[in-house]
């Protein structure tokens, strides 16, 4: 499944630069950011509106709920995972 036209999935180097972090806070505030062994993130026009993060055998992800549905849920996973 593709991506549409304007998302782009991205894995950061860590730790996150601080807009980046404050984004990831921003969906995921349960999420430990100074612990995360991998993240990725949906961004759509400049704005990050998708997580996937993994921390110490633990991962959470969340995508803004108008962006589900459309294959990014499952480029996330792929980015963490390494794949293509």
């Amino acid at each position: 499944m593709s991506l549409p036209a304007r998302i782009r999935v991205t894995r950061p180097p860590l730790p996150l630069a601080p807009a980046l972090r404050a984004a990831a806070a921003r969906l995921c505030p349960d999420a430990p950011l100074d612990s995360l062994d991998t993240a990725a993130l949906a961004i759509a026009g400049g704005a990050v509106i998708g997580a996937y993060l993994r921390w110490d055998g633990e991962e959470v992800q969340f995508l803004e709920t108008g962006w589900r549905g459309r294959g990014i849920e499952e480029a996330l996973a792929r980015a963490v995972a390494g794949e293509s």
